[in-house]
């Protein structure tokens, strides 16, 4: 690894514990006048680090620009292939790209890596490309991905020195005391546990989620308006070889994750029935850990089985596993078209009455961005 992404990583691990016990304004910050971008990121300059070009200090490294931040920057980002690990500490951070597809913010940690310095593995959540750890950030117009090659992983079989098993690889993961995280016209890309969505309320809009191992997942509440969740293989073949969600919302919270007018697709080589749209996580067989995922007038492509849901299995902290099953679960949906729709008891579907308790202002507790 070269020194200077092992110092940097080194410095990453080490604050995020160090953030994450950092108090935040329960409310948003007032609004102030802007004149533009506080700050400049682009990954063509070669000038010191926060040099003022036309007024602004522009940075070349994201994480340059995050360290440089007073809270309720907002950082213009132009496109290129940014390669980092990035905690977001400050309140009302504004990560504007200049252009979703070219403007992208990668890293590829995965749970089973080794951190810096020999210290343990990163696990689930510190494998994330981009840890929210402060309420009111916004993040436009970008990619943020996790490029660990779980393809390659998977080809080489589980026979294989090699081979590592616990390859779940984060993109995006929203911590405590994260809350009001908005996200438009993002895209979201990984494998297996793409989007952990931990804490606090979070808005998708025109956003674009990919994964196939229970790429959006977490305790806590968000709305997806209108976002395409699409399906890729990564070379599993068993069925099913995906599944959508995988929540695990507390039983004192009313609300999960809700899809609002979303699109399920797939790519190409994802065959049909081999999909499922949810399965209950119940962390270390947490009973009251009673997921919601709920699809409200969504379009599903054939790739979706008609049985919906699943169940899936826990190991509890003595150790015994133990299976919870989807009909336990808060798995709902209204009105799904499409070649993956179907209406049967494994699929439960809201009447009218039930419907109405699910909109937008009420799933995000009257936060309006």
């Amino acid at each position: 690894m070269n020194p200077k992404r092992r110092q940097f990583l080194t410095r990453t691990s080490l604050g995020i514990a160090a953030l994450g016990l950092g108090a935040c304004a329960s409310t948003p910050a007032p609004a102030r006048p802007r004149t533009g971008p506080d700050a400049i990121v682009d990954a063509a300059f070669t000038g010191k680090p926060g040099t003022p070009v036309d007024g602004k200090p522009v940075f070349s490294r994201i994480g340059d620009a995050l360290e440089a931040a007073a809270s309720g920057w907002q950082i213009l980002v132009r496109p290129g292939r940014y390669v980092e690990k990035l905690n977001v500490s400050q309140s009302g951070i504004h990560l504007l790209g200049e252009d979703r597809d070219r403007t992208i913010l990668s890293f590829d940690a995965y749970a089973g890596q080794t951190r810096p310095g020999g210290t343990g593995t990163w696990g689930t959540a510190g494998s994330a490309t981009l840890t929210l750890l402060a309420r009111d950030f916004t993040a436009e117009n970008l990619s943020i991905e996790n490029s660990f090659d779980y393809p390659a992983n998977l080809a080489k079989g589980s026979t294989d020195p090699t081979y590592i098993r616990n390859a779940q690889a984060v993109a995006v993961y929203i911590a405590e005391p994260a809350d009001r995280s908005l996200f438009r016209n993002v895209k979201l890309t990984g494998y297996q546990d793409t989007l952990f969505a931990h804490a606090g309320r979070s808005l998708f809009e025109n956003c674009f989620i990919n994964g196939n191992v229970d790429f959006i997942f977490g305790s806590g509440q968000a709305w997806f308006e209108t976002c395409e969740i699409s399906v890729r293989s990564g070379g599993r073949k068993q069925k099913p070889i995906g599944w959508l969600t995988a929540p695990s919302t507390p039983i004192s919270k009313k609300y999960g994750f809700v899809f609002n007018r979303c699109r399920m697709t797939r790519e190409a080589d994802v065959p049909d029935a081999s999909v499922r749209l949810g399965r209950p996580w119940h962390p270390s067989g947490d009973p009251d850990a009673i997921g919601q995922s709920v699809f409200l007038d969504c379009w599903m492509d054939a790739h979706i089985a008609s049985e919906g849901w699943d169940a899936m299995s826990s190991t509890t902290k003595s150790g015994s596993k133990v299976t919870f099953l989807p009909e336990d679960s808060r798995f709902f949906e209204y009105r799904s078209t499409g070649p993956g729709a179907a209406i049967n008891p494994q699929r439960r579907q809201l009447d009218e009455s039930k419907r109405a308790e699910f909109s937008r202002e009420k799933v995000l507790a009257g936060w309006q961005a």
